[in-house]
């Protein structure tokens, strides 16, 4: 494992830059990066981590998401909700499961 971090998926992460509503849990992930390096808009829970500070790094995360352990109940709680997930990264894959 590279790194791992704790993140509250917030509704604010659910939009991206041009106001736009994300239609995937990988995209709201990769948003909740984007706002925590990038527009300065985490939430008390997000925790920073050593790999998608990279803008490059955050580009792969939806192929890095389909090589790891991702479940449809996860998929669904960050769809619908605003739920706290945890996510390890790896060399080319990652994990993320939702705490609550």
């Amino acid at each position: 494992m590279l790194d791992s971090y704790t993140a509250r998926l917030s509704a604010a992460d659910h939009f991206n830059s041009n106001g736009a509503r994300l239609n995937s849990a990988a995209a709201i992930i990769r948003q909740d990066r984007a706002n925590f390096y990038v527009y300065g808009s985490d939430d008390p829970e997000d925790e920073a981590d050593a790999f998608f500070d990279d803008k490059a790094n955050r580009a792969k995360l939806e192929r890095m998401l389909n090589r790891g352990t991702f479940s449809p109940s996860a998929k669904r709680a960050i769809l619908n909700g605003t739920p706290l997930i945890h996510v390890e990264i790896y060399h080319d894959f990652i994990n993320v499961y939702v705490n609550n």
